[in-house]
Parts: structure tokens; sequence; C-alpha cells
């Protein structure tokens, strides 16, 4: 009988001592076996006495010299000092499910071809304002539409082979050293080396970060639209296409759409044709459609006041993305081929 796989999980933060109580009393809640699994917290530097706190529950702190260095750093520090068979990422605002570390252990000894395997947030966040709620329920939808084989990976709430992990030189801190794309490019990587990623969003959790208009609008355009956009140009560490997730050829027509749709407006503003400007907001019209499914979903869990109020958001997730396009190609045709830092 094969010896039970031993998870490691590392928890990045920095000055995280408000939320480590709940992330880290989630994970002792875990309905998998204590004996199995370890807990890590790695501080990336942290001036709140974070490392102080954290010794006093975790297995063990791993502290950052000269921190902060980014998550993807301390991610890799702390995989470098485990010896668990499977590493477990979880946010210092993820606060998981009982189930989740139970998942992750099942879908690595079920299959060997696995190497990584992510969740999604649930659909319970823990900020109740709009933006927050809006920007997690949209997550959980689209890990929803992509659950089973994907070709992306999260670090958020998700799991490597420690053996792989070690052999791919975990996160690529030299392209990307503050929080931006890391984990997809390491999807990309653990795809080429022949395993696979699963997406089960019944392992994950409650999101406790508050979102604002202005945090959503820079992660979208910086942090993961541009460098993603670059990534698949070649501009950088590798250059892989995903078909999966939120680059599926319906979400490049709807971005295409507000790309027309928004040139059409500026058209029109700068010829004065209301035909111009009526054919801008057709196509602005169709992405609304389009997206009929979503809004749905939205109506279903928080009403459809909620789900109205998400459509100028969505429209925005959609200008960001075609914006991202339009940079990205431009910085590939014109500018320097390196990935931003």
């Amino acid at each position: 009988m094969s010896h039970p796989l031993k998870l490691s999980v590392l928890v990045p933060v920095l000055n995280g001592r408000e939320l480590l109580p709940a992330t880290l009393g989630a994970i002792f809640a875990s309905d998998l076996p204590r004996v199995d699994w370890e807990l890590v917290v790695v501080d990336d530097g942290s001036t709140d006495g974070t490392a102080e706190w954290a010794s006093t529950r975790a297995d063990r702190v791993s502290v950052v010299d000269d921190g902060p260095k980014g998550p993807g750093f301390a991610r890799n520090q702390g995989a470098a000092e485990v010896d668990g068979d499977v590493i477990v990422l979880i946010d210092a605002d993820v606060q998981v499910g009982p189930q989740a570390l139970r998942r992750i252990r099942d879908h690595f000894t079920d299959s060997p071809d696995v190497g990584a395997v992510f969740g999604a947030y649930d659909e319970h966040p823990g900020s109740p304002d709009f933006l927050s709620q809006y920007r997690n329920l949209y997550h959980r939808y689209v890990h929803l539409v992509g659950a089973g084989d994907a070709e992306t990976f999260w670090a958020g709430c998700g799991a490597v082979r420690r053996d792989l992990f070690l052999r791919l030189g975990g996160f690529d801190t030299i392209a990307y050293p503050r929080p931006q794309i890391e984990d997809i490019e390491l999807g990309y990587r653990i795809r080429d080396a022949g395993y696979r990623i699963v997406l089960d969003p019944e392992i994950g959790g409650s999101h406790l970060k508050k979102w604002t208009l202005l945090g959503i609008i820079r992660t979208d355009l910086l942090d993961r639209g541009i460098p993603w956009m670059r990534l698949l140009l070649g501009d950088g560490p590798g250059g892989k296409r995903s078909t999966t997730l939120n680059v599926t050829g319906t979400e490049k027509f709807k971005t295409a759409l507000m790309g027309l749709g928004s040139l059409g407006f500026l058209i029109s503003a700068l010829i004065r044709s209301p035909f111009v400007a009526l054919g801008a907001g057709l196509a602005i019209l169709l992405i609304v459609v389009l997206t009929l499914p979503v809004y749905r979903w939205f109506a279903k869990l928080r009403g459809w006041a909620f789900a109205l109020r998400a459509i100028p958001m969505s429209l925005l997730y959609y200008f960001i993305s075609g914006l991202s396009v339009a940079i990205a190609l431009g910085l590939h045709l014109f500018g320097s081929k390196a990935n931003p830092r």
C-alpha cells in the first residue's frame, strides 16, 4: 500500500496580522487528518508583528531576508524549505473551505499525470460592498465555466507537485518581481513539461479582500491584461497560447466588439455622425446580450438589481481587455521585447 501524500501548505504574507487568524483558522479546520499536512507561513518582511504571531500557530515561519521581495519569491523560498510531496499555496486573504486540502490530495493521488490543481473563490466574499462582491463572484463564474483541464494556474488557492515545482524553478521572480501573472506563466511551463492542470471549483473558499475601482483597473490593465498579452506574443519568458478560462473565442469576440464600439463612438464624435454612433451602440449592446448568462447567474445569487449594476463593470472589463491588447501590441511592435517590470 502506497504511503499517503503529505501536503506542505504555504501561506505567503506581508503585514497580514489582521487577516491571518481567519486564514489559518480555516486551514486548521480542514477535514484532512492533521498528520497528513504541515503549515508554513512565509513572512515577506512584515512590520506589524505577523511573523511573531504566526510562530505560535504555524508549524514554522520562514522569514524572507531583506523583504519584501514579492509573493512569488516567498513561495519559492517556502517550497525550497519543506519536504512535502505536494506544495499547497494559499493566499493570506483566502479563507479555504474544510474540504480543500482533502480534494487537493485526492486529485494528486488519483491521477499521477496531474502536475497542478487549483480552485476558485466561493459565493461568499468577505467584503459586503458591491465591487468586492462583483469581482469575486465573476471570478467564481469564470472558474465554474472553465472547470476541468486547464492551461493556466492560479496561486491564490492551488497546489503543485513539489518535485515538479522545484525542477521547473518555481515562479519566475525575474520577469515578475511583484504580483502579476507569475502563476499563469508557471502553468504554461507545467503543461509544457507534459503534466495536466486541473481546475476544481470545489477547492477554494472566501476571498477577504476589499476591492476598489482603481484597484480593479490597475490589476486588470497593468498586472494581468498587458503582461498576459505580452506573454502570449512571446515577449518575455515562454510565449504560449491559452484556450481556456477568460480567453475563449467568445471572450475575444466581445473584446473586439468593445474595440469597434469605442472606436465608433470616437469617430462619431469627430464627424458628428449619428449612424456611426448607432453602429457603435449596437456593438456594445451585442456584448451585453452575449454576457446574459453571467448576468443571469448574478441575478440568481444576488438579484437582478445586482446583475444590472454588473453590466457597466463587465463593459469596463472588456474595454480594459481591448486596451491591454492595443498597448501590448504596440510594445511588441515598437517597444522593448521584455516583460514590463
